[in-house]
């Protein structure tokens, strides 16, 4: 927030190098696929272009708070509230008052996209066509745009604003989105008029979403300060992460061996923590190996078992979101039951039932 870039050293909990020169806020922050290229942006309206040091595990010490000089700024028209660069190829995205197309070597967008005048909040691009992506706005809507058309190709609106979106990395036509409603909702590209599946467990706002890179979960940071770990196929989290000093968080990264989570929150630390809390770090021996897997695949025999599902889903949770939770279960249950005793009274066919999936969806604009 104060304009400070930092390229940490993860083993050694060092800053390896330094960015600075951005006045205000750093909203967009990505890195080309090679990992050459840094790009930044933020509310000062300048894109800035960063050359990342090449540096070997041994020499870290050496460099620690150097600081770098960008290798080109571009001063634009209005400030930026994220950016994304293409996992294969040169181009990247930047959004804002517009959603603007760059190439580092252009000092100004080679295309922008406009729809609505509302502020767009986040970007990301398909990992499976690097010409596809998408974006969330305040407007409440998700839209589709291809950079092969002079026109974004499809909008949704939803009755909630998401604040952040990722794609699945292994299923490049999947998406999901979190949403100011407290729940995260995963849609098919190719079929937007429902939700596949409504990830809920958050008692507030989530902010961020980042998928692992099996594809297989992916993890969620939310306004009611907790980080939490979704199967992407699952309705509610498997893992819940919390500290008693941690505030809201505003920002989650995997890492790209899947064994890390990144969180920033607002009490300007970033933490780092195990995807599999119980996971043993460092070098197992091969009969640890054996068994760790033989108590999974027990664990995983036996869990439809009351006493052993008990045991495997408990968490311990903070006793304001615990209450919270309990709240917005009864709220819930007298809604549902509302709606229920409204329908038995009025005519038949007259109050269809909605499901859930589609219910928090308005329209779908092409």
């Amino acid at each position: 927030m104060d304009g400070d870039i930092r390229l940490w050293d993860i083993a050694a909990r060092k800053t390896v190098c330094q960015f600075p020169g951005h006045q205000g806020a750093v909203r967009g922050l990505t890195t080309s696929t090679d990992g050459d290229l840094l790009v930044s942006c933020g509310v000062d309206c300048t894109v800035r272009l960063w050359k990342v040091p090449m540096l070997k595990m041994v020499d870290t010490s050496e460099h620690t708070g150097d600081s770098s000089q960008p290798s080109a700024v571009y001063t634009w028209k209005h400030a930026f509230w994220g950016a994304d660069h293409q996992w294969d190829g040169n181009l990247f995205a930047t959004v804002g008052a517009q959603v603007d197309i760059w190439d580092p070597n252009r000092s100004e967008p080679v295309n922008s996209f406009e729809w609505g005048k509302d502020t767009v909040l986040s970007v990301r691009f398909d990992p499976g066509d690097c010409n596809i992506l998408i974006t969330s706005a305040s407007d409440r809507s998700l839209t589709l745009y291809d950079l092969r058309m002079s026109s974004p190709a499809t909008k949704l609106i939803m009755k909630t604003r998401c604040n952040s979106v990722c794609w699945n990395p292994r299923e490049p036509m999947n998406f999901t989105a979190a949403n100011e409603d407290t729940n995260c909702y995963s849609f098919d590209a190719r079929k937007l008029n429902e939700a596949k599946i409504v990830h809920k467990g958050h008692v507030s706002a989530v902010m961020d979403i980042d998928y692992s890179p099996t594809g297989r979960e992916f993890v969620t940071g939310s306004y009611d300060r907790t980080v939490r770990i979704f199967n992407y196929l699952g309705d509610h989290s498997r893992e819940i992460y919390h500290t008693k000093r941690m505030q809201r968080v505003f920002c989650v990264k995997y890492t790209y061996d899947g064994t890390y989570l990144v969180s920033g929150s607002d009490d300007t630390n970033l933490r780092l923590w195990k995807s599999k809390a119980s996971e043993q770090l460092g070098v197992l021996l091969p009969r640890e190996r054996k068994k760790q897997e033989y108590l999974d695949a027990v664990k995983e025999r036996y869990k439809h078992l009351p006493e052993v599902k008990r045991i495997v889903r408990h968490r311990h949770l903070p006793k304001p979101i615990y209450k919270a939770a309990n709240l917005r279960r009864t709220m819930i249950e007298a809604e549902n039951r509302k709606e229920e005793r409204r329908r038995k009274h009025s005519a038949p066919g007259s109050m269809p039932v909605q499901p859930f999936r589609k219910r928090r969806i308005i329209k779908e604009v092409e």
